[in-house]
């Protein structure tokens, strides 16, 4: 079970937060201010900081610099308010992880969370099964049902959608899908990935032309949201 810290002092936000992460199997930890937090952090070793940047007593970007100098691998992901572009590059200078705009949507921060988790090694393995929308997916028998109808998949977009659930919420170049998926000695090109993605979302989306799970990151790539 992943230890998470938030660092946050509007209390309504501290609660829906916490609600969400235990929901999700978590084990939350909080503090009301950058002082506490960065004691806590300290003190208690947590798996990934959640940290605001408005913070009293001690600002969000002195606990990063600060946990960062004295704790370099544990990750942070920083909430920043809407407009504050100067304080996400300042942020990621120091050394967070990741950072997410307020308001944010609870799906974006979770996967935010697992995807920074999985890179710091510190999440738990996945089990065999997963689940998203009317999907179910089998990977130790590679089978993939929807509805409880099985679907007739090639073993390319097999290993595609098993790629997608195994980095949730990342954007995944075309680039760096062709590498790890086809591999670069088999010359496929970028309109292979698409092509893919297409009868990726044909099978698995509610609404094809209006995808829900493998969403398009214009100019980068692709993301799996589940």
């Amino acid at each position: 079970m992943a230890k998470i810290l938030i660092v946050e002092d509007e209390p309504n936000m501290v609660a829906g937060l916490r609600d969400n992460f235990e929901f999700e199997g978590y084990q939350v930890l909080t503090a009301p201010d950058g002082v506490a937090g960065l004691e806590r952090a300290l003190s208690e070793s947590p798996d990934l900081v959640i940290l605001d940047v408005m913070m009293p007593r001690m600002s969000g970007l002195d606990v990063c610099k600060q946990l960062k100098t004295k704790k370099p691998s544990m990750p942070i992901i920083m909430l920043t308010a809407r407009g504050q572009e100067v304080d996400k590059v300042v942020g990621l200078e120091l050394g967070a992880d990741d950072y997410v705009t307020k308001p944010f949507s609870i799906r974006e921060l979770l996967a935010r969370v697992k995807a920074v988790l999985r890179r710091a090694g510190t999440l738990p393995k996945q089990g065999d099964k997963f689940a998203f929308g009317e999907v179910e997916v089998n990977l130790r028998n590679c089978q993939v049902s929807r509805k409880g109808k099985a679907l007739e998949f090639s073993s390319k977009e097999f290993e595609l959608l098993k790629y997608f659930l195994n980095h949730p919420g990342e954007t995944l170049s075309r680039d760096r899908l062709l590498e790890d998926v086809w591999g670069y000695d088999r010359f496929p090109t970028t309109r292979t990935v698409d092509a893919h993605i297409v009868r990726l979302r044909q099978k698995v989306e509610p609404k094809p032309d209006d995808p829900r799970f493998i969403l398009t990151v214009h100019g980068t790539g692709y993301k799996f949201v589940g």
